[in-house]
């Protein structure tokens, strides 16, 4: 994923999300229920993407790998920026995405969470 094509159609694979263009024609922002998981710059290069993160969890990835830093303009205690130039598996830059993903979702209604047929849903 070191295109932000790629990315993009990552993004879109996942349940129920939608992108939007709130920041201007060329910041990606892509929602679930109307809550932002993920921000991808079409412009930027090497490509980057910004993905909601457990606090925790975002500090220890910005520590490990040189291509995660704090949120670009985002809140960085729960927002990373990553670089994808290619040094991080295509799998680590999903699962990523993934968790950022889960993180908005685990927060929508449960109605929406059902509607999603979303797999974090309990009971």
């Amino acid at each position: 994923m070191t295109t932000a094509a790629a990315l993009r159609s990552a993004c879109l694979a996942l349940p129920g999300a939608q992108e939007t263009f709130p920041f201007g024609p060329q910041t990606m922002v892509f929602k679930v229920g109307g809550k932002m998981f993920a921000l991808v710059p079409q412009d930027a290069t090497p490509p980057t993407m910004s993905v909601k993160c457990d606090p925790d969890l975002a500090a220890q990835l910005r520590e490990t790998h040189e291509q995660v830093r704090p949120g670009y303009h985002l809140d960085k205690r729960h927002w990373n920026t990553v670089v994808c130039d290619g040094t991080l598996p295509d799998r680590f830059l999903r699962e990523l995405l993934e968790d950022s993903y889960d993180l908005v979702v685990a927060k929508l209604p449960k109605r929406v969470q059902r509607e999603l047929d979303w797999p974090g849903l309990a009971g």
